[in-house]
């Protein structure tokens, strides 16, 4: 099932292969005839060839049989990176119809080796998990959530640690009041991606449903509410419940009421919240963007 969403099976047994001096003229120069080919010349003891090492792997996957990756060792081929007079290492090279075509030296951003591997292959689409992700993503926003946990989860299974797959699927329990099991997928974050935008908004929706889960009973708050407007600590708790019954534009509603009457109050903690509900929710969802339209003018009203 996994293979099936997130393209199709492993890639081609010679789409990534290890080669060396022996090997070179086959593996690179001949191969380079049919589709360009990308040279990673690496050692052991390099710690950025670790680095940049799975992040080409990964984008020439997702190209799909456009380019194939080499790698060689130099310090069991030494004589290769002298030919090509490789002074440091990572050193990466493009190879076309025999060619070297292009190069680079030194750990790049995913974005730039993106970039090299679409100029050699005249252009890629959407990685399979980058389309799995989107499917995950519609079925989240048309309210599939068990579809949507399937998706994430078979992600994960393809690519351990995707912080994006992580924070919808934490998501997808925190919409299923499974908190425990929010908790526990959050723990799976890598501490590389522990500041994506994904998992702070992942983090914010389980904040959010753990203060709900302990704010009260919407109708009896709104109840104090009616009876009192001014009791804002009865409406704070009444958006927070609201916001546990999936209706946070409620929730927004009764936060922008207490910044109309009380900017200040509680340290401005309607403003906090209105924050982490915007982050939550995410900066393109509806609700946060006609909330922070409102909020922008009142505070600068």
């Amino acid at each position: 099932m996994v293979e099936t969403l997130i393209g199709g099976g492993p890639p081609a047994p010679d789409l990534i292969k290890d080669s060396n001096s022996q090997n070179f003229m086959a593996d690179v120069i001949d191969a380079s005839q049919e589709v360009p080919v990308i040279v990673d010349f690496w050692a052991p003891w390099c710690g950025p060839c670790k680095q940049l090492g799975p992040m080409i792997e990964k984008v020439v996957k997702s190209a799909q049989g456009k380019v194939k990756l080499v790698k060689i060792n130099i310090d069991d081929s030494p004589e290769i990176a002298q030919q090509l007079r490789i002074q440091s290492i990572p050193a990466v090279f493009a190879f076309d119809k025999g060619q070297p075509v292009d190069a680079f030296v030194g750990a790049q951003p995913e974005s730039q080796i993106k970039a090299f591997v679409e100029r050699l292959a005249g252009g890629i689409g959407p990685s399979p998990v980058d389309e799995a992700l989107e499917a995950a993503q519609t079925a989240l926003d048309d309210g599939e959530t068990a579809a949507a946990a399937n998706i994430y989860g078979q992600i994960l299974q393809a690519e351990p640690g995707n912080p994006v797959a992580i924070g919808g699927l934490v998501r997808c329990y925190v919409l299923a009041k499974d908190l425990d099991h929010a908790r526990q997928t959050l723990a799976l974050v890598p501490k590389e991606h522990e500041d994506h935008a994904a998992i702070a908004a992942a983090r914010s929706a389980l904040a959010l449903a753990d203060q709900a889960s302990v704010a009260g009973d919407p109708t009896e708050l709104r109840a104090q509410v009616e009876a009192n407007p001014g009791d804002h600590q009865a409406r704070f708790d009444l958006a927070t419940a609201l916001i546990g019954n999936g209706d946070s534009e409620g929730a927004i509603d009764q936060l922008l009421e207490i910044m109309k009457k009380g900017a200040q109050w509680n340290d401005g903690a309607a403003k906090d919240q209105l924050l982490k509900i915007f982050e939550a929710l995410g900066p393109v969802h509806d609700a946060t963007k006609s909330g922070r339209r409102r909020l922008s003018a009142l505070l600068f009203s």
